[in-house]
């Protein structure tokens, strides 16, 4: 479907309406912009008609489609433009062909963006964490503890270095490192699995957090 739309009325109210937006529809350019663009008799005068002025270029540009000459500018008519401007819509169901195809440029868009942002890998919250896991005595198979510790398993859990650190009385403890997944694993629940190993560990306390 066709359709014309000739000066000056109608470039009024296009003039109107480019001057607060870029496109006919959405924020680029479609098939509508270029049914509006081939539709004007004539192009729009840079004088009378700045922002439909403006929108004819930048289509032409970007379309590739040949410019049409300019318009004189209107000695009168501004107060008849005025009075009947807010009853027209030309954007309006008139023309099917153009808001069909509109739509369905649209629909693609919101498609191919919701696509773009499922794909988009997830940014994962770490925490680097260092524990200091203290023994009963100077008796406690330190060796012995700190293999349980590292036998706990979590997902989101990744143990790193250790070392023992002299507290006193010959009493050494535990202080090792492991790297959590911030959703997947409390420090609670991880102090609470290493002090299932009553045997060997008396108590477990956060020495250190850093945010990866």
């Amino acid at each position: 479907m066709s359709f014309t739309l000739e000066a000056p009325l109608a470039y009024k109210i296009l003039n109107n309406y480019f001057e607060n937006v870029s496109y006919v529809k959405g924020s680029d350019v479609s098939e509508a912009d270029k049914a509006v663009f081939t539709a004007l008799t004539e192009g729009p005068s840079a004088e009378a008609y700045p922002h439909l002025a403006r929108w004819y270029a930048h289509i032409a540009a970007v379309q590739g489609l040949d410019t049409k000459e300019a318009a004189a500018a209107p000695a009168a008519a501004a107060a008849a433009v005025e009075e009947d401007e807010d009853d027209i819509d030309l954007f309006g169901s008139d023309d099917e062909e153009v808001d069909d195809e509109a739509e369905k440029l649209k629909a693609q868009r919101v498609a191919e963006y919701n696509a773009k942002k499922a794909n988009k890998p997830k940014t994962i919250a770490k925490t680097t964490v260092t524990l200091e896991v203290k023994p009963w005595d100077d008796e406690t198979d330190m060796a012995e503890l700190t293999k349980s510790v590292k036998s706990i398993e979590m997902d989101g859990l990744i143990w790193g270095g250790s070392q023992l650190v002299a507290i006193g009385y010959g009493i050494k403890k535990l202080q090792i490192n492991c790297v959590v997944e911030d959703d997947k694993v409390l420090l609670d629940d991880l102090s609470d699995k290493i002090l299932e190993f009553e045997d060997y560990v008396q108590s477990v306390d956060v020495a250190a957090m850093q945010k990866i």
